[in-house]
């Protein structure tokens, strides 16, 4: 930390003033001139700073005018979504439809998960897109998936001139309405959000949660799966992302972080550039907000007390094995296929069904945040506001949670042989993953299918994924699941990061270009006993589901 010199944009600073200022759609308008100019390769210091003269003096104007309030959905009625039927997207119109906004959209005729959810919430959706399908909707949101440019629904909202704004603005300013805190990092945002929801959920804390993939128990039981979950009004617990910076859009009062480590290096080229966009994020808490960071985590470490420099007032709030105070994890133990940890804050054991020492450290923190919450509703200055009810309902909570999709989720056993699917798609990821696999099944041989996920990724991460496997006994390696945002180059490829791993495993490693090739060599392979993964941001999942299905119809298939 000594010496260590942190960058901020004067684009960005004025952005955030302007955000706190502004009343919705006038934001979106201001804030999306901000960004592009943020973001500019080629924009000059000079150009910057005359920008941000302009926008503060017509901040100060708008206000002057009247134009000024709450930066939230408050004033909105109406709202499309185009791209609805996507995992956040769908849980977003979700909470914006119970909270009594009109909510439509669109989006292909391919059918998902979601679409059963929309169908029973009454939420209207065409399945195609087309220009006609657009009314007079206060505001128009949508997914990164689609630009004014590729679009022909959002080149009409253009032509309009209708108010529009993307996913993570558009849950940036559902934000403001409520007590929020953002749950970010490079790794472990998916997972340790479901088990806070599920924590909240136990404990009876007033809030709505929005994860960004659907979560077992979240639903009724017709649904079970769902990415939202609403207990109440008071407070608002949301995944935010960190690529692009879209979690600037936030309004956090308190924030989660897990990791900090390159990743993203299509817009954090080096490790300095990522972990200035944290800390970046940790500069919209309040003077007195809560910063939850693993203490483990040398990158999160690092943020944590840069932003404790810079602003005195934050209190800062460690978890770990490492960490001090209530939130040490001083034991860990697997036994039976469970993980069993030792708190600092309870006086009991706690069990979870899922493996790894990354989940006990998700869990210490979704305990460290959900702690925070039953001070305030059940506390005062001389009582933590944890009773033993409480305290039973984290015990029952952790033990029935049963992960998320695609986050070490079990497909099902067949034929003895246990099928999984993980959305691992960094080294680190994979490594801690395995090992966790390894541990906690440490009789059955492991066969993985792994596809990567970008071009840029992979490059710049090279050796580190060809060494992330050591923990498999067999591995399969595929093509590279390309980015829409990027071209391939012809650099570093699928079959190229499948031969350094051989080089280092041996025969024990094999390739096809697409995930489904492999399923006819994988079908003689696989044997009672074994763990099968798919992992990866790509769809090698279908040959899971593929040879799960075989396996378990008896090999008819």
């Amino acid at each position: 930390m000594e010496g260590a010199q942190f960058s901020g944009c004067p684009a960005n600073f004025a952005r955030n003033f302007i955000r706190s200022r502004l009343k919705l759609p006038l934001f979106f308008t201001l804030s999306k001139l901000m960004k592009e100019e943020s973001q500019s390769k080629t924009s000059l210091e000079f150009s910057k700073g005359v920008e941000v003269t302009i926008f503060f003096l017509y901040t100060i104007y708008m206000i002057k005018k009247g134009e000024c309030g709450t930066p939230g959905l408050g004033s909105i009625r109406s709202a499309y979504f185009v791209g609805i039927k996507g995992t956040g997207m769908c849980a977003l119109a979700e909470l914006m439809h119970n909270r009594g906004i009109a909510v439509s959209g669109s989006d292909i005729d391919e059918v998902f998960y979601t679409d059963e959810i929309l169908r029973e919430l009454g939420i209207p959706f065409h399945e195609s897109f087309d220009a006609s399908h657009i009314e007079n909707p206060d505001l128009v949101i949508h997914s990164a998936a689609y630009s004014f440019q590729t679009n022909v629904e959002m080149a009409e909202v253009q032509r309009r001139g209708i108010p529009v704004c993307k996913f993570s603005d558009a849950v940036g300013a559902y934000s403001a309405d409520f007590d929020s805190t953002g749950i970010t990092g490079v790794h472990g945002k998916t997972s340790t959000t479901a088990l806070a929801g599920t924590l909240l959920k136990g404990t009876g804390i007033p809030a709505q949660v929005l994860v960004g993939s659907a979560v077992r128990g979240f639903g009724s039981s017709k649904f079970a799966d769902r990415s939202t979950l609403k207990l109440g009004d008071k407070y608002f617990v949301a995944e935010t992302c960190e690529y692009q910076r879209n979690f600037l859009s936030f309004h956090p009062k308190r924030i989660i972080l897990t990791s900090v480590e390159s990743d993203h290096v299509d817009c954090f080229p080096r490790y300095e550039d990522i972990r200035d966009a944290f800390l970046e994020y940790g500069r919209l808490l309040p003077h007195d907000g809560e910063f939850i960071y693993c203490a483990d985590d040398t990158g999160a470490s690092e943020v944590a007390l840069a932003l404790k420099k810079e602003k005195p007032g934050i209190k800062l709030v460690p978890y770990g094995f490492s960490a001090p105070g209530d939130y040490r994890i001083e034991s860990y133990q697997v036994h039976n296929e469970r993980i069993k940890i030792q708190i600092g804050l309870f006086p009991f054991e706690l069990t979870i069904r899922i493996p790894g020492k990354h989940t006990a450290l998700n869990a210490a923190a979704a305990i460290a945040l959900v702690s925070l919450f039953v001070r305030k509703e059940f506390g005062d200055e001389n009582n933590d506001g944890w009773n033993d009810e409480r305290r039973e309902g984290v015990r029952k909570a952790l033990e029935g949670f049963s992960g998320s999709k695609r986050r070490s989720e079990i497909l099902g056993e067949a034929s003895g042989i246990l099928f999984l699917d993980d959305y691992g798609h960094h080294p680190t990821e994979i490594k801690t993953t395995l090992n966790g696999f390894k541990e906690f099944y440490p009789s059955r041989r492991i066969v993985i299918s792994f596809m990567s996920h970008t071009y840029s990724r992979t490059t710049a991460l090279f050796d580190d994924f060809a060494s992330s496997f050591a923990k498999a006994d067999i591995a399969f390696f595929h093509k590279i699941y390309s980015s829409a945002r990027e071209v391939y180059n012809g650099g570093i490829s699928g079959r190229a990061l499948y031969e350094k791993v051989r080089e280092i495993k041996g025969e024990s490693v094999f390739y096809t270009e697409e995930p489904n090739e492999g399923f006819d060599l994988l079908r003689n392979l696989l044997r009672p006993g074994d763990l099968f993964i798919t992992m990866g941001a790509g769809n090698n999942w279908t040959l899971g589901k593929k040879l799960f299905y075989f396996f378990r119809d008896g090999g008819l298939r």
